[in-house]
Parts: structure tokens; C-alpha cells; sequence
């Protein structure tokens, strides 16, 4: 399929990205940042021109769905959200560096689309509960969600590494000043979290739709519901308890795991939600 042909290629563009933003960080080459961002965003581009170019596959074969159907297309469109993310928050920041740990999380998720054996790229017809327009506004409230978790979590890394105990050596020293990266941690989560709570309220009417009833306690909704909470308890320790800095940091990096793990780990539990 022509899209799978755009969406590999796709994959070195992003992997080209990410190395020239980490060769930039490492290497202290100023020069190099403005190429990478640029491959971010050609990427980006043709990120989107495979998604949609997919979609329309689809409508060829005769089943006419949103790509959002399975493991395949959901990294896609994860990948795509990351840069998505990282990008408009490397233009409100000011600082490139951020791509040096976002961009390979994209980069990864891509990759791991377009070789892994175990996946399948071939567009397939949906499954009774799925022929819902509630496919769609579910599974873009929540990757949006995940995106911002997925940068919000590259910035955590980024506040880590510039406040580490002892004295920071020249690569933390390029690294952008902790107040800006303690800001945007929190304000990433707090994009996040309010795409994942819509994520999860268009989940449960879709759920109600399809099976008639809001929640069941399947694995895929226990860990959203599980991950809603590492994230409010984020919100609340810092705007209640006045928390900041590496314990923010650190609160951000679990959440992420649980963000993984509700992506990735159900699946190898039964459940209505497991990607395949």
C-alpha cells in the first residue's frame, strides 16, 4: 500500500530528526538545530499525508474507516501527535534543545509500527463495537493526551538531568534554565490531562453504545483510570500542596510509565480494548 510505502519512509525522517537534534544537544552545534527542526516538521507532513492517504486506502477497499483501528495505525498517529506537541512547545519555549528527547520518543514509536514483526500494516475491517463515530473522538482526545504526557516526560528527563546533585557537567549545562522546564512540565500535563479525561468520557458513552454500559472495569479502563489519577495527583501536589521541581519531575516520569502501560502492557491481558 502506497500509505505503509509514505509512513516508512516516514520513520527516517523522524529518525533523522531526532539524531540531528541529539548531535546538536551533544555536540553543542547550534547550526544543526534549525536542520532538525526542519526534518521534524517534513516528517510531521508526511506523518499526516500517510495517515490520510490511508483513510482513503480504506474507502478503496471498501470499508471507509478512520486509521484508528489497531496497534498499526494508533502509533502512527501517536508519533505524529508527539512532534505535533514537541513542535508548537519548541516555538512557545524558544528552546530546540526539548527535541533531543522528544523527537526519538516519535522516532521509536514509528519505528516500532513500521518493522516490528509482530505488527501488521494492513488496512482490515472494523469489528462491529468499533463502527462508531465515537472511534474517532476517543482515540484522538486520548493520543493527543498521551502526546503531551509523551513530551511532558522528555521535559521531566531534560529537569533531572539539570538539577542532578552534583555539578552539572557541559551537557545538562546546555540544557534550557529548570524554571522554564518546571513550567512546561506542568503545563503539558495539565494539556494532557484534560485530553485524557475527555478520552475517557467519550470512552465510557462509546462503551455504553457498544455494550451497553459506561464502565466494566475492563484492564484497558482500570489503567486509564489507574493513569487519570497518577496525573491528578500531579495537579493536586503542586497546586494544593505547592510541589515543584524533581518531585514534579519524578511524578511525571511514573505517570508516563502508567501511560505506557495502558497503551502497551493490557494487551497481553484479555479485554475488549487489546490492540492487535
Amino acid at each position: 500500500m502506497t500509505s505503509s510505502i509514505l509512513l516508512s519512509a516516514t520513520t527516517w525522517i523522524y529518525g533523522v530528526a531526532a539524531f540531528l537534534y541529539l548531535a546538536a544537544w551533544v555536540f553543542h552545534r547550534r547550526s544543526l538545530e534549525a536542520p532538525a527542526a526542519g526534518a521534524a516538521a517534513v516528517g510531521l507532513a508526511a506523518n499526516t499525508a500517510g495517515f490520510f492517504l490511508r483513510w482513503a486506502e480504506s474507502y478503496r477497499l471498501g470499508m471507509g474507516h478512520a486509521p484508528l483501528s489497531n496497534l498499526y495505525e494508533s502509533l502512527v498517529f501517536f508519533a505524529g501527535m508527539i512532534i505535533l506537541v514537541h513542535l508548537v512547545v519548541e516555538r512557545r519555549s524558544g528552546s530546540r534543545a526539548i527535541g533531543a528527547f522528544s523527537a526519538p520518543l516519535a522516532f521509536l514509536a514509528l519505528a516500532y509500527a513500521s518493522l516490528s514483526p509482530n505488527i501488521s500494516d494492513r488496512i482490515q475491517p472494523l469489528i462491529p463495537a468499533l463502527k462508531s463515530n465515537w472511534l474517532i473522538a476517543h482515540v484522538i482526545t486520548c493520543f493527543v493526551g498521551y502526546a503531551a504526557f509523551a513530551v511532558a516526560f522528555g521535559v521531566s528527563l531534560m529537569y533531572l538531568l539539570r538539577t542532578r546533585r552534583e555539578a552539572p557537567g557541559r551537557l545538562a549545562a546546555r540544557l534550557p534554565e529548570p524554571l522554564l522546564l518546571d513550567e512546561w512540565t506542568h503545563r503539558l500535563v495539565v494539556f494532557g490531562f484534560l485530553f485524557l479525561t475527555a478520552g475517557i468520557i467519550t470512552g465510557a458513552v462509546w462503551a455504553n453504545t457498544a455494550w451497553g454500559r459506561y464502565w466494566g472495569w475492563d484492564p484497558k479502563e482500570t489503567w486509564s483510570l489507574i493513569t487519570w489519577f497518577v496525573y491528578a495527583s500531579l495537579l493536586h501536589a503542586r497546586l494544593v500542596s505547592g510541589w515543584r521541581g524533581r518531585r514534579i519531575a519524578v511524578l511525571s516520569l511514573v505517570g508516563f510509565g502508567a501511560v505506557l502501560f495502558t497503551y502497551f502492557g493490557v494487551n497481553l491481558l484479555p479485554g475488549l480494548h487489546s490492540y492487535g
